[in-house]
């Protein structure tokens, strides 16, 4: 299973929120290539990074810091937050993003993603936020009547080569997966599921790795690692099946 860290760029600087409110903010570097080179040199093997003012914008607010990002390391990165054309998704893949993240435009644009899945194959990913098993959009800021396992199987036929599932509840609060949700998520589909939201420690991973014959394949982690309360390589052994 792939440990994969998460950066959240707002105003240029790498901060975690509390379920997704802007407003509870913690900011934990002025200098977000320093901490992605951290978690590279750390060993992890790919980045997920989040532009929050975009995912608010509605468009790419932070390319500047992302580029620097890219530059800085040489794992893959993947990206989401205010993706919401097809010219954003070349603009950034050019830059070195190895695949994108679109959520918000999947809901609203009904043939957005057949058209992005076709044009840019194997490279987009849809994120799949959701409150009380429904989806939100617009930064989470919006809530919808549409059910998560309805957009993942809808994704999946338009030709997602991912799931984020993300629980917007448990984001940012140390709480826990919600192991059933996720679970539940990743049967209705084939295309592997990537975990998010709540990972507080190393038993958080080990359940997961209970899951991954369901087809989650990976699970990005954020708060628990700027606060210390999991350990980094200590995650990549036991994700490797290294360490019980």
């Amino acid at each position: 299973m792939l440990i994969i860290p998460a950066i959240d760029l707002k105003n240029g600087k790498c901060v975690r929120l509390e379920q997704g409110r802007m407003e509870q903010e913690t900011i934990f570097s002025q200098d977000p290539p320093a901490v992605a080179r951290k978690w590279e040199a750390l060993g992890a093997e790919m980045l997920h990074l989040v532009d929050l003012d975009g995912a608010f914008a509605g468009s790419p607010q932070n390319k500047s810091i992302i580029e620097k990002i890219v530059r800085a390391i040489r794992i893959p990165v993947e990206l989401g937050g205010g993706i919401r054309t097809l010219e954003s998704i070349e603009e950034y893949l050019n830059l070195g993003i190895n695949r994108v993240i679109v959520g918000t435009v999947v809901y609203q644009q009904k043939n957005f993603l057949p058209e992005a899945c076709a044009k840019f194959p194997g490279r987009i990913v849809v994120g799949i936020d959701a409150r009380n098993g429904k989806v939100a959009i617009q930064g989470w800021a919006e809530q919808t009547a549409l059910s998560a396992i309805e957009l993942a199987k809808k994704s999946e036929q338009e030709g997602a080569t991912a799931i984020i599932y993300t629980d917007i509840q448990r984001d940012g609060m140390l709480m826990g997966i919600n192991l059933d949700a996720t679970r539940i998520l990743a049967r209705a589909v084939s295309i592997p599921v990537i975990a998010s939201g709540g990972v507080a420690n190393i038993e958080d991973i080990k359940n997961l790795l209970l899951l991954t014959k369901e087809g989650i394949t990976g699970v990005i982690i954020g708060r628990a690692l700027y606060k210390g309360t999991i350990d980094l390589p200590e995650a990549l052994r036991v994700a490797k099946g290294t360490l019980c």
